[in-house]
């Protein structure tokens, strides 16, 4: 067999692989296995199911797929130095825990794109005719290392939104509070005013004191896994307050002026960067162009008055 027909058979392998993976965790209508039990008891007893065909009736990838990659995610974990599964959590916790991702996935999605992108990179050195070794440890390389990439990257653009949405959802607060509202019914009407990832946090926050949290701890919770200072800030701040028995109003009114002012410091020393910034552009792009204009008659003038 020829080495093209090896590097076509392995690269049909992987599309295959990558296609039975995508159709088996692909978006799929999720059954809650606890409202379908709990539905077993009022339902008739000709309509009554078993748990086992409830749990056939889930989607492949969740019976399957998903499972399997966490068992391989949590091996491979134990094989990581100490703390390492630890710090992917906090950092999935920072992201915001996008679909519903927990380090043992994510460990797993990474083994899956790195031995994929291997292979895919060694089929296509190798048609090219360029090095296979080279083009095997890119593709290992780049899937392994590529996931964790994505999440930082998501954690920096959460954090941003939560920062540019603080000042608006303080003011709102500050204004429902003072307007006789308790701090929990003014925390749902931020929720219900605005759709960001501030909003949807403090959603989390309402939920887990209704389910009997103390608030100080949600509180708490939420400043480690937003990552935001002034976030973290404005939560110590509340919950001194409440410690000491100041008025929540006060301590709001202070907090949001003095979150405006550091968003106008910051504003104000970003714009005091910018000449600096364009410096750059400027000589790479602009002088240049500027040299052609104005040098480029006299050097066709003096090329053609020297010969």
């Amino acid at each position: 067999m020829s080495p093209e027909a090896i590097v076509v058979g392995a690269l049909a392998a992987v599309a295959i692989f990558l296609v039975v993976v995508g159709v088996g965790v692909r978006r799929t209508p999720q059954v809650d296995l606890l409202d379908a039990r709990l539905a077993v008891y009022d339902a008739p007893d000709d309509n009554t199911k078993s748990l086992q065909e409830l749990e056939l009736s889930q989607p492949f990838g969740d019976r399957f797929i998903k499972p399997f990659l966490d068992r391989l995610g949590r091996r491979v974990a134990g094989l990581q130095p100490k703390g390492q599964a630890q710090k992917l959590q906090i950092m999935i916790d920072l992201a915001g825990r996008p679909l519903g991702l927990t380090a043992s996935s994510l460990i797993a999605a990474q083994i899956v794109l790195a031995v994929a992108l291997g292979l895919a990179c060694l089929g296509l050195t190798a048609l090219l005719g360029l090095p296979v070794l080279l083009g095997l440890v890119f593709g290992v390389v780049a899937g392994y290392i590529g996931p964790q990439y994505y999440l930082k990257r998501i954690v920096k653009a959460r954090q941003k939104e939560i920062s540019l949405a603080l000042p608006n959802s303080l003011d709102l607060l500050c204004i429902s509070v003072e307007a006789g509202l308790g701090f929990d019914a003014a925390l749902t009407r931020v929720v219900e005013k605005f759709d960001n990832a501030l909003s949807r946090e403090f959603s989390f926050v309402l939920n887990e004191i209704r389910l009997g949290r103390p608030r100080q701890e949600a509180m708490q919770e939420l400043g480690k896994r937003s990552g935001v200072p002034e976030l973290n800030a404005f939560i110590q701040a509340l919950i001194q307050s409440d410690q000491l028995g100041v008025g929540i109003a006060k301590v709001l009114r202070i907090q949001s002026d003095e979150l405006r002012r550091r968003r106008r410091q910051k504003a104000e020393a970003k714009a005091q960067q910018a000449s600096l910034k364009m410096l750059f552009p400027m000589v790479g792009c602009i002088f240049p162009s500027l040299f052609v204009i104005l040098l480029g008659p006299a050097a066709v003038h003096l090329l053609f008055h020297v010969n």
